[in-house]
């Protein structure tokens, strides 16, 4: 049996590893897209490095785009097995993956008939269309939570909750082989206790083999009380002593819906002030609606608030927004408001709209809530940029730019740790992926004192053989 770390390997996005069983059985472990502008990466997600016509089974892991997002074009280039996640990561990923296309259609119209004044940005066909995102839904299989389910004669996988995002999960697989059992095992991404909404991070059964995220190997992150103080004291000053605008770049799916769980409950304590909030995408709408159609996967703090509110994700002066000109409206308007929009990075989405109309004014704060990969707009925010290129114009950073990565979905290091400690003495071998390499460097030093005796940092292509 073979692993071969096919993306996110020293890398933050683009989550892709395929394992090769002796008798030929071959499983993708996510089919993520690239996000960020590394050059050596600009040919990633329209290349592969396998032939997806061989792949005879896809397992999803969640529904963000850099665990999903070359799905569509995966089917397209040939793969026909089936595709196995969580119910909940199914629903997402329907409306994740066709707000991709329409981003994709939209951008490649758009720098068709704009070459010319965008000289400095690639041109290229979308990846897929909103049509492959059809075909390739077809292929999804869903599964509960807890329960082992045959893929295979000689494999069985278990979905546990990984308390990242909505549906959310660890991988198990239990895979027999010339007449032993190995356990192969997969943390997605990993969550943080004690969050909203959600239920904590359940460990993993025992494995043999350990992929294992490690975006925030280098860090601690701030504990939720401050956080939600730290959230208030911002609108404040931002919204009510500015007068200015506080733009938050948040993803779709699971950061924007704790923010505005956060807003509600600051609403009902009587703290948050008479200041508009908009959520303006689209899909963000969708995603909340399907957050409400899936109280399995609630804490029971969720639960229990949800008996003196039976709306978490509404209140007074908050308002959802669809409609484009509305959208168009926010980015004129002088009114103090806080706006919500993806994408989180900045790389796409109404919110480089928001951001490109809010940077130069000194009134305005931009909040980061979460990773940026480097190289995207956000990236260059939390790395202390001056000047942002934003549609082909260069723009000055007047605003005041704030970075919470507490809010982020991934657990910090601590966290990750407390996580995957049942695995000492068990896991014969841990490879990290999904982190930069100074956080992996940094967290495979942490495992190691931990007692985990073999942790590798392996490289993109990187091929490992896993004895029985």
């Amino acid at each position: 049996m073979t692993i071969k770390f096919c993306g996110a390997a020293q890398e933050v996005t683009g989550s892709s590893h395929l394992l090769t069983l002796d008798n030929g059985f071959k499983i993708l472990l996510d089919c993520g897209m690239y996000q960020g502008a590394n050059p050596d990466m600009e040919r990633f997600n329209r290349e592969w490095l396998f032939d997806p016509a061989e792949i005879n089974c896809l397992i999803l892991s969640h529904a963000h785009i850099d665990h999903i997002g070359k799905v569509p074009r995966f089917v397209k280039d040939g793969f026909e097995g089936s595709i196995r996640c969580t119910h909940a990561t199914r629903s997402l990923a329907s409306i994740m993956l066709l707000d991709s296309a329409k981003i994709q259609e939209s951008d490649s119209m758009f720098y068709r008939h704009r070459k010319g004044s965008y000289d400095d940005i690639p041109f290229h066909e979308p990846l897929y269309t909103k049509d492959d995102v059809g075909r390739a839904m077809e292929l999804f299989v869903a599964y509960p939570y807890e329960k082992w389910f045959k893929i295979h004669d000689d494999v069985e996988i278990l979905f546990r909750d990984a308390g990242h995002i909505l549906g959310s999960a660890s991988v198990t697989l239990k895979i027999r082989e010339n007449g032993k059992t190995i356990f192969f095992g997969f943390t997605g991404d990993i969550g943080r206790p004690s969050r909203p909404i959600l239920r904590d991070p359940i460990p993993m059964p025992k494995v043999d083999y350990l992929i294992c995220e490690s975006t925030y190997g280098d860090r601690e992150h701030l504990s939720a009380p401050e956080e939600s103080g730290k959230l208030l004291e911002i609108i404040l000053e931002t919204c009510i002593e500015k007068k200015g605008k506080l733009i938050i770049p948040a993803f779709s799916v699971g950061r924007t819906q704790e923010i505005v769980y956060l807003l509600d409950k600051l609403e009902n304590e009587g703290r948050l002030p008479k200041v508009p909030v908009y959520v303006d995408s689209p899909l963000a709408v969708n995603a909340t609606t399907i957050f409400g159609a899936h109280p399995e996967c609630y804490d029971e703090d969720m639960a229990d608030y949800l008996l003196t509110d039976d709306n978490p994700f509404g209140f007074n002066g908050l308002a959802y927004v669809r409609n484009v000109e509305i959208s168009k409206g926010l980015n004129h308007s002088k009114e103090p408001a806080v706006i919500i929009s993806a994408s989180g990075m900045i790389n796409a989405g109404r919110v480089k709209h928001h951001v490109y109309h809010s940077i130069e004014n000194p009134r305005n704060t931009i909040l980061l809530v979460g990773y940026c990969a480097p190289g995207t707009p956000g990236g260059y925010l939390q790395d202390g940029a001056t000047e942002l290129r934003l549609f082909g114009e260069t723009k000055k950073v007047n605003a005041r730019i704030v970075s919470m990565d507490s809010f982020s979905a991934h657990g910090d290091k601590l966290e990750m740790l407390d996580f995957i400690k049942n695995q000492i003495g068990s896991a014969r071998q841990v490879f990290l992926v999904h982190g930069v390499p100074e956080a992996q460097r940094n967290f495979k030093g942490l495992l190691l004192q931990a007692g985990f005796k073999d942790v590798e940092i392996p490289k993109l292509g990187e091929t490992f053989d896993l004895k029985a």
